[in-house]
């Protein structure tokens, strides 16, 4: 009875070990997750974490869905207050997919093993539609306004996702000499905007 008291002095137990796992992914990566050592670190039964997280599966599945919708958070918030222009929208994501991406470097690379687990599970699959659908939208709107050229939204679309994802992944492992990275990302968006051009 009273491990039942301490599970719950935490408030959202759920959220405390969603919180700790990903600290713990940060420091010392995948491997070192263990419910167990959650939950000692929580200071709470080792049962408690079962209540939430059937297994260490379920537990990197979870935090790989809110990396997602913390992404797609922070694409849709670079796009407040842009100008309905190509350059000043590609831009704002670029900057913010970037960020992203070196704040969460271990989550993120967790999100995309997972994501492509023939095992996903169809809220995290939704979830990594959701980010892709945002960037989608700044290309679709940039086609009505005849800034982008024509053709299907995914052909136009795929060298941008290319572009973007395989600049942050070189940014994070530490791949660019400093000159570069300093400039770098400005030369993404030129290179993105001279492809998706007319």
């Amino acid at each position: 009875m009273h491990t039942r008291t301490r599970s719950y002095h935490h408030g959202d137990l759920r959220a405390a070990l969603l919180t700790r796992a990903e600290e713990t992914l940060r420091e010392k990566g995948p491997g070192a997750l263990s419910l167990r050592e959650l939950a000692r670190d929580l200071g709470v039964s080792h049962a408690a974490p079962s209540r939430h997280f059937k297994d260490k599966q379920a537990l990197l599945d979870a935090l790989a869905l809110s990396g997602f919708e913390r992404l797609t958070a922070v694409l849709g918030a670079s796009q407040d207050g842009v100008p309905e222009k190509i350059e000043e929208q590609v831009d704002a994501v670029v900057h913010a997919y970037v960020g992203f991406a070196r704040d969460n470097a271990a989550l993120l690379d967790l999100m995309y093993s997972i994501k492509h687990d023939p095992s996903a599970s169809d809220a995290l699959l939704e979830a990594t539609q959701r980010w892709s659908d945002l960037v989608l939208r700044v290309v679709a709107a940039g086609q009505a306004r005849g800034e982008v050229r024509e053709g299907s939204l995914e052909q136009v679309a795929l060298p941008v996702f290319a572009t973007l994802h395989g600049y942050a992944d070189l940014a994070v492992s530490g791949m660019l000499p400093q000159e570069m990275d300093e400039h770098g990302l400005d030369d993404v968006v030129a290179f993105i905007l001279r492809g998706v051009r007319p």
